[in-house]
């Protein structure tokens, strides 16, 4: 039997006229990453809650690390991280007084509790900090505060929501780090975010959630696949070529699509691009290329994005719109 850390089944959850969760089945399985994406208001936060034990659900079930969340929700939350959308951190504590009061509520002695506090202050950065009271941190700080307070306790399952807003670009790639690290040392991780590229990165699976509803569960590429075809993309090294290059992907295009120039906007120039039905079709152009003594600096098959995939089953135009 799959060895599943998370599992939920039929949550549901309303406020007031508001259904937030519709029946949500969930499932994650142990030293994975589980992403969880969609819309604003899809239900996301909730189901985290609902599984941190912050929540009661009107309906359903849900166990964590084994242990049943409405029944047992002390144990819970001995198993667990949590950091939520927003840090919390107390501000009138330094960084190093946040982290020690977190392990001393986890019945760590005073010297352990320092001794974690430092090694996270370190991690995270924020070391030159750790005396200064957590008012004077930037946002970025606080939120790298709130992630450390989340692992002071050595989780074996950690809840991430959205961790990465309010991060710069290089923190989050350090903060991706810090996810890889958990997972790499034997935790699992449940994570929302509105960065589809920290998800691609991340997660081993993804959940795709809409009005409440799971609407997708599957692998990244998983997902790539299932709402489309591939792309195959050519660049000719001699531009004057590309008319060429054109007529040899025209050969493998998939029925009713065309090979065409690549001119979205942000596209390279010189390179042409066609849909096509499998992995074959790059065979099938590299010997065409080849026979042809047409020389490339570029030919790859691409899946569709994560923004294209979102498009399709949230019928979302924009990726910001998946927060």
């Amino acid at each position: 039997m799959e060895d599943l850390v998370v599992r939920a089944e039929g949550l549901r959850k309303r406020f007031g006229t508001t259904q937030a969760l519709d029946g949500v089945d969930l499932a994650m399985r142990r030293g994975t990453v589980l992403g969880v994406l969609g819309p604003n208001g899809a239900g996301k936060t909730t189901a985290v809650r609902v599984l941190a034990t912050l929540l009661k659900p009107d309906e359903g079930r849900a166990t964590v690390a084994g242990i049943d969340v409405l029944k047992h929700p002390q144990e819970v939350r001995r198993k667990v991280g949590l950091t939520g959308q927003y840090a919390s951190v107390d501000e009138d504590l330094t960084g190093v007084q946040n982290l020690v009061l977190i392990g001393k509520l986890l019945d760590l002695s005073r010297k352990d509790a320092r001794r974690r506090a430092d090694e996270l202050l370190e991690w995270f950065d924020l070391t030159d900090a750790a005396q200064r009271p957590a008012k004077t941190y930037s946002g970025g700080m606080r939120r790298r505060l709130d992630l450390a307070a989340s692992l002071v306790g050595r989780p074996e399952v950690i809840f991430l929501d959205e961790p990465t807003t309010g991060l710069d670009p290089a923190k989050r790639e350090d903060m991706w780090g810090v996810v890889r690290t958990q997972v790499a040392r034997g935790a699992s991780v449940l994570l929302t975010t509105q960065y589809l590229e920290e998800a691609d990165a991340l997660a081993d699976e993804i959940v795709v959630v809409d009005h409440g509803k799971v609407i997708a569960h599957d692998t990244p590429d998983g997902l790539k696949r299932r709402v489309g075809g591939q792309t195959l993309r050519v660049r000719p090294s001699d531009p004057e070529r590309l008319p060429e290059v054109l007529h040899v992907l025209e050969a493998v295009a998939a029925p009713g699509t065309t090979a065409a120039k690549d001119e979205a906007a942000g596209s390279r120039p010189g390179s042409a691009s066609v849909p096509v039905t499998g992995d074959a079709a790059l065979a099938d152009v590299v010997i065409e290329l080849r026979g042809r003594n047409l020389e490339v600096t570029e030919l790859a098959l691409h899946l569709p994005s994560l923004d294209e995939v979102f498009h399709t089953l949230t019928g979302k135009k924009k990726a910001e719109e998946l927060v």
